[in-house]
């Protein structure tokens, strides 16, 4: 799951960062408003964290532009504004959780966990294509009625082609969905990902269309 943080306080942000990739989350931050419109407009990610006391504008109003680019991304409001107007205010203009400074890390990650929950019901977390079955809330894939053990970067790799099925997926796109930015990536790790995937699913489950990336297909066998 890929995050965005937005937050201006570089102590509370690189502590959280650390947290975040942890727990296995691709955590990308910025510390101003402008800056993530853009970067969410180039790609939605899958949940933003996003501060309201930036410095070049003030998080209401990026949390109204991301409201305009889309309507679903998961906005969390992570702010020292606790007054009941202001959370009044944060959820009528489109938050989906708002969440005091200071707080305790074990509550965010309950919220975020909550915020994955709703996606995988939202995307009805099953997902079948011919012999292969994946469970996003159990994150287990089976071929046929055997249970096939991946690891986590795998699961990613294997859940961003199915939930994509017909549909080409680049290297750069899989990267983003896996890694957070600046983080070193070495050029050939995603081939490497999807080398222990074919060997474990079925043969040609997984295509290349060479130059340009990966696929699986609906009516893959």
């Amino acid at each position: 799951m890929q995050i965005l943080l937005v937050e201006d306080d570089i102590d509370l942000a690189d502590a959280l960062l650390q947290t975040l990739k942890r727990e296995g989350f691709a955590v990308n931050h910025l510390t101003r408003g402008q800056h993530a419109i853009d970067a969410v407009e180039t790609e939605l990610p899958d949940i933003v964290i996003l501060d309201l006391g930036l410095p070049d504008m003030d998080g209401m109003d990026v949390l109204k532009a991301l409201r305009k680019i889309s309507a679903d991304i998961p906005v969390l409001v992570l702010t020292a504004r606790t007054s009941v107007e202001d959370k009044v205010s944060g959820l009528d203009l489109g938050a989906d959780d708002y969440l005091a400074k200071p707080f305790e890390v074990a509550e965010l990650m309950a919220r975020l966990r909550v915020f994955g929950r709703r996606a995988s019901s939202l995307k009805h977390s099953g997902l079948v294509i011919g012999e292969v079955t994946l469970d996003d809330v159990s994150h287990q894939v089976q071929v046929l009625d055997d249970v096939i053990v991946l690891s986590r970067r795998e699961f990613m790799v294997l859940k961003a082609l199915m939930e994509n099925a017909g549909r080409v997926q680049t290297r750069d796109s899989l990267e983003s969905k896996l890694y957070s930015w600046g983080e070193e990536v070495a050029s050939n790790t995603i081939e490497v990902h999807i080398h222990h995937l074919r060997k474990k699913l079925p043969t040609n489950f997984i295509k290349t269309l060479r130059g340009i990336g990966y696929i699986v297909k609906p009516e893959s066998k």
